[in-house]
């Protein structure tokens, strides 16, 4: 019969408490773990980021030249020979109806209609860009452009 009395945690989830500093006889004294001098046997001791033992770090031996510039906005492109053969007369082109005609992955990229090709329909295209050959084409063929807001 197990009694309160009886309880033992199980072999190997306890395990002692090291003390340090305490005399030779306790297996922790004189340098106290710490090994002979230096800055980790001090206290205090705080490594900096990128330190690598005395080496040159690494940040300090790659070469720092030119400038990288922030990248711009990335539109993704569709032509207008696409839309022509994608939609039909009066329907509305827009980011949301090209990611459902599969001419786009998802409908909150950036798109940008490109004058490729000829547009024999009246569409009303909503893009964030149009290049000058698009929307002349567009408004030719009787359509009209909404540009969106980045």
């Amino acid at each position: 019969m197990l009694k309160i009395h009886d309880l033992k945690p199980t072999k190997g989830s306890k395990h002692k408490k090291k003390i340090v500093g305490r005399g030779h006889g306790s297996g922790h004294g004189q340098q106290s773990t710490r090994g002979h001098k230096g800055h980790k046997s001090r206290s205090g001791y705080r490594r900096v980021g990128g330190f690598e033992g005395g080496q040159m770090s690494l940040i300090r031996r790659i070469p720092k030249r030119g400038f990288k510039p922030l990248p711009g906005k990335i539109f993704k492109v569709v032509n207008i020979n696409l839309i022509n053969s994608k939609f039909n007369e009066g329907e509305i082109v827009s980011p949301a109806t090209l990611a459902e005609k599969g001419l786009l992955k998802n409908k909150n990229q950036l798109v940008k209609i490109l004058g490729e090709g000829k547009i024999e329909k009246s569409l009303e295209v909503h893009a964030h860009a149009f290049s000058e050959k698009a929307k002349n084409l567009i408004e030719k063929a009787g359509g009209k452009i909404v540009v969106l807001k980045k």
